[in-house]
This record gives C-alpha cells, structure tokens and sequence, in this order.
C-alpha cells in the first residue's frame, strides 16, 4: 500500500509542493469471510479472489441462503479450501469447528451482511455455524451491509447496528446504486475492492513514532448547565478526537483521552478515559495532567462561555424574553500554550468563513505548534477535509478522507 502526501509550503512569494512517498507494509493474514443469503453473495467470489491475489489466507463459511445464490463449489475453487455449510455435517477431524475457525481467524468478514444476521447477533442468536463462530470470536469482525432500501434504513437496523457498535462490531456501510428490487437507492454491497481495502487496514503494521511518549487528547462537546434540565452545548460528535486516541495507541503511545460527552463507544484500547462534562471539569483534568505529557491535542469543542448563574430549580416559561448572562470559560488551548515547556501542541480551528486567516491567528495567540482547520459544515460527518498549519508557517491540504484515516495524518506530523 502506497500513501502519497502532499506537502504544500506558503510564503508570501510562492507555493511549492513537495510530493513524498510513503511505503505501509500490510501483513499477510487469516481471513474468515462469512456468506449470507443477500442477492450479493455472488460478489463473495470477487472478494475471495481478490484476497487471494494479496496473499491472505481465507476460508468461508456460507449459510443454507446464501447456497441458494452462489454454489459452495465456486467458492471452494477460489478460496481452495472445503467451504462450511452445514453445523452438523460429518467433519474430517475430531476438533470443536466452530472454535477453531474462530481462533483460526484474524479477522472474520460477513459480506454481504443482511438485515436477518446483523439481527441474530446483536439478540445473541447462535442457530448456524457462521453465528455460532462470531459468537464465539475474539478478533475484529466486520459487517458489509447489503440489503433492500426500506430494510436498510429500518430503525431496527439501525438500531441493532448502533448495539454491536457499542460492543466493537465493525460496519461497512452500503453504497447507493441500483438494487435487485428495481430502484437505484442505498442498500448495494460496498465494491469489493474497497471492502478488501478496508479490511486490509487492520492489518497494516503502524510505524511506532510514538512509542514512549505520552500523549493527552480531548475530544468531545462539553455542556454548560443553565439549571437541572438544561445545557449550552455544541454539534461535535467527538469522532476526530477518538480516532486520533486509538490511531495514537496503536503507533505506540501512552494515551490519555479526555472526553466530554459523546455517544461514541468507550475506547477500551487506550490507556485511560477521564469522563468530564463542562470545560471547568475539562481544563482541570487536562492541566492536571499537561505538565508530563510529550504531546497535546486539543480536539474537543469547547464551550467558550457558561451561564452566569446556575438555577437550581428549573427554569419556569414566563411571560416576556428570557435573557442569560454569559462568564468566559478558561481557555484550554491557551493556558497549554503558555506553560508550554518541550510538548508539541495540536489544536482545531473550525471555522465558518475566513478559515485560513482566522486559523493562523489561533496557532500565533495560543502559542501552537500545528493547528487543524476545517469547515463547520463537516461537523457530525465521519469523513473530514482539511488544511494543516504550521509554526514555521507552512501549509499542507489534505483532502477529504474519513476520520480513521485523518487521525493517522495528523499524527505524523509530529515533530
């Protein structure tokens, strides 16, 4: 897998671009591919070649649907191994199957991933061999949705998917195209080329540039309380600060993530979790902690004001305009940047006009080292397009990439 990065330099005369390559090693691995009775089955064949052709090893297991579609022989043949249809077939050896393929496994992918499995696993139904193996597995697994429109935005769905979220299931969302039941809408299987990209990911071996350090992030929307019932609060997801958490754990660093409230699932992989709700809370886990840390990024939106005065009963509907006198909130990102010794400090800029300018201001005041700048308009998106500004003054856009995949470039920045 090649990266390709551009790095663009502003000075007041010229903009030079310099273009670097870097090479990301994907390791070989045990891919479990699971095959349900969706019209797409027949895209299961695309996805086994494909995965072979890149060296992984794979092994499928269909349900009795899914054999209506495509035949077990075809899948045998490419993934040249016995395909698995039947839980109660005779077995050519004497080992618990549904346990070995299970710890066989690196990674398992159902795809297609219909309405009718996604269901059984988030209820905890294990009637087949291929439900009855992701029960029993401990390594990642990954739904690739396909499924009629009205099915696919059914609140059940959605439902079930938000519940196995929760429990660090891994959704590949479907596409919009023209569906078997006749009308172009959401609901078709992801292309199976960037399926098997997306799967390889988890076997990318990420340069460790940040072993050893210690690494501070926020994320999150904080609330400001205006009495028992009510908040002052933003439309930040917290997403960008929990993919930079996990994508700093995983090049190798000690990670402390303070995070307002979000609905995101708690990130088990990092070392520790503060949980606050108002900036106050914020500021002091965060300063708290500032001083040993190597690296700081603030990535949380948070309230620049608060209620003046706090009800302690709810406020009841009057007659006439209510009005609410607003305290600055302590600057965060400020106070780092002023006690700032040796750390290297990240901060956002979320802008809705003069993006650039108003960025370059924040990263000269605040005393930052980098400052990410983005649109208001990408807020509660999983995706993101930005710009990177530098204390050197320089420059780099990045363009529109998920969220994942952003946390990874920002962090290679660091000096």
């Amino acid at each position: 897998m090649i990266w390709i990065i551009h790095k663009k330099i502003a000075d007041n005369s010229s903009h030079d671009y310099i273009t670097r390559k870097v090479t990301v090693k994907t390791m070989k691995k045990n891919i479990l591919l699971g095959v349900t009775g969706g019209i797409a089955a027949y895209k299961a064949a695309n996805i086994i070649s494909m995965l072979k052709k890149r060296g992984h090893n794979v092994r499928v297991i269909m349900t009795k649907s899914a054999t209506e579609i495509i035949t077990p022989l075809t899948l045998e043949t490419l993934a040249r191994d016995r395909v698995v249809t039947d839980m109660w077939e005779k077995k050519p050896n004497v080992e618990v199957e549904h346990i070995s393929f299970a710890e066989w496994a690196d990674v398992i992918l159902v795809a297609p991933a219909t309405y009718n499995v996604v269901g059984k696993v988030a209820n905890g139904i294990a009637d087949d061999m291929l439900t009855t193996v992701i029960s029993a597995a401990t390594v990642p697994v990954y739904f690739a949705l396909a499924m009629n429109v009205n099915m696919y935005s059914n609140p059940i769905l959605r439902e079930n998917v938000d519940k196995l979220k929760g429990y660090g299931y891994k959704f590949i969302e479907a596409d919009e195209g023209f569906l078997a039941c006749n009308v172009n809408a959401k609901g078709r299987l992801k292309k199976e080329e960037d399926i098997v990209d997306i799967l390889e990911k988890e076997f990318t071996e990420v340069p460790q540039t940040l072993a050893g350090k210690k690494v501070i992030i926020t994320a999150g929307a904080t609330r400001e309380a205006i009495d028992p019932v009510r908040f002052l609060s933003n439309r930040s997801t917290g997403k960008m600060g929990y993919s930079l958490a996990m994508a700093a754990k995983k090049m190798g660093a000690h990670v402390t993530l303070v995070s307002a409230p979000t609905n995101l699932p708690r990130p088990t992989e990092v070392d520790e979790v503060v949980d606050v709700v108002s900036a106050q809370d914020m500021y002091e886990a965060v300063m708290s902690r500032y001083d040993s840390m190597d690296v700081a990024i603030a990535c949380a939106a948070v309230a620049d004001y608060k209620v003046k005065k706090y009800s302690e009963n709810k406020i009841k509907k009057k007659e006439g305009d209510l009005t609410l006198v607003l305290d600055r909130n302590p600057d965060i990102l400020k106070t780092m940047g002023e006690k700032k010794r040796d750390q290297f400090l990240i901060g956002f800029a979320a802008e809705s006009e003069n993006l650039l300018i108003n960025a370059q201001g924040k990263l000269e005041r605040k005393n930052l080292d980098m400052i990410v700048g983005n649109s208001v308009n990408y807020m509660q998106r999983d995706e993101n397009k930005v710009v990177f500004l530098f204390k050197e003054r320089e420059m780099k856009d990045i363009s529109e990439m998920p969220k994942e995949d952003l946390a990874y470039e920002i962090l290679k920045e660091i000096k």
